[in-house]
């Protein structure tokens, strides 16, 4: 009878969740998202936020960043489920460390993210870009 109960609790759950489309391809994502994004990050200094609407780019920009990883781990853009979503998870972390630095007005702390955005970005590139890193 309990066996019963937990299918059917499983199978309530199952069709209450959201049937998730992806509308970009990963590539759109990282050329639309991922990329300005990330440069915002990267290149905080050259026009350092000192506004409330510039630190709100910026956070709404770290914020992108963090929420992307999530789009990289959905069904049809994951590559594969060991790698790929670990590479992905790496870069919502990073987002989210951005994201609350952000709040904080903590440039130096951005700044200070830069070495674990770029090893979030190189790791998945070597593995899943081919030819990464080398010249033509």
């Amino acid at each position: 009878m309990r066996v019963i109960g937990l299918i059917l609790v499983v199978t309530a759950a199952m069709a209450q969740a959201p049937a998730f489309q992806a509308v970009g391809s990963v590539s759109e994502l990282m050329i639309s998202i991922i990329y300005p994004s990330s440069d915002a990050l990267f290149y905080i200094e050259r026009t350092p936020p000192k506004t409330d609407v510039e630190w709100n780019a910026i956070r709404n920009q770290a914020l992108m960043l963090a929420e992307s990883g999530n789009l990289l781990m959905m069904a049809g853009r994951a590559k594969d489920q060991q790698d790929w979503i670990k590479d992905s998870k790496m870069l919502v972390d990073v987002g989210r460390t951005a994201y609350k630095l952000a709040q904080a007005r903590n440039m130096e702390g951005i700044v200070a993210l830069n070495d674990q955005l770029y090893a979030s970005c190189v790791t998945c590139h070597t593995q899943y870009r081919p030819g990464f890193g080398k010249r033509s």
